[in-house]
């Protein structure tokens, strides 16, 4: 939590509690349903929700954005986004049912309102988002066409309405290979830690 509390000063002290909070509540799910690796959950802040929050370091949702995560597994970056952006509306799908179950509980352990977990294809889904946001799900060429269509036209944020897509290593090749614009923007920049070194996080729109 130092390292949240380091890097977002910002945060209210409910904010800070629902942070915090998130330990526990994972630890205890992980030893019925594994959605975090054994070694990463000593790490869950560092590899997985400061991870999650270096969205929040290219964008604040304007109230009223809808975002989509897609391949959420447990939860992320969807969980640590609804905590700092209480007024965006997320929507965390997987494939595996079992792995809502723990973004249902873990949500609702919280107080999350603005979460909503289902257990569903990307290609199942009708509704259209602002952004998309996932974790290096699949290759960029696959997930760009899992996720064609799902972006709303109308915007209401400083940054264009698309996808945002946390990766690591190479990229070039893949973008090189997809007709979307793209920005991308190196973790080394926010933060420190030897663990972002080689992490990435992409705009495609």
């Amino acid at each position: 939590m130092q390292l949240i509390r380091h890097y977002f000063p910002g945060l209210s002290d409910f904010q800070v509690d629902q942070l915090a909070q998130l330990k526990s509540l994972y630890t205890e799910w992980n030893q019925k349903i594994n959605v975090v690796s054994r070694k990463d959950i000593e790490s869950l802040y560092l590899h997985h929700v400061l991870h999650s929050l270096a969205i929040a370091k290219v964008i604040k949702f304007a109230d009223g954005t809808y975002v989509l995560d897609v391949g959420t597994g447990g939860g992320f970056p969807g969980i640590p986004l609804a905590i700092l952006f209480p007024e965006t509306q997320f929507t965390l799908i997987d494939s595996i049912g079992k792995k809502i179950k723990v973004v249902t509980e873990v949500s609702s352990a919280l107080g999350l309102q603005n979460v909503e977990g289902r257990h569903v294809r990307v290609q199942d889904v009708k509704e259209r988002f602002d952004f998309v946001v996932s974790r290096a799900v699949t290759a960029l060429p696959d997930f760009m066409a899992m996720v064609k269509g799902r972006i709303r036209k109308e915007q209401i944020n400083h940054l264009q309405n698309g996808v945002l897509y946390l990766k690591g290593g190479e990229v070039e090749n893949e973008l090189n290979t997809i007709n979307y614009h793209n920005h991308v923007y190196y973790l080394s920049n926010f933060f420190k830690e030897p663990f972002f070194e080689t992490k990435l996080l992409i705009h495609l729109f």
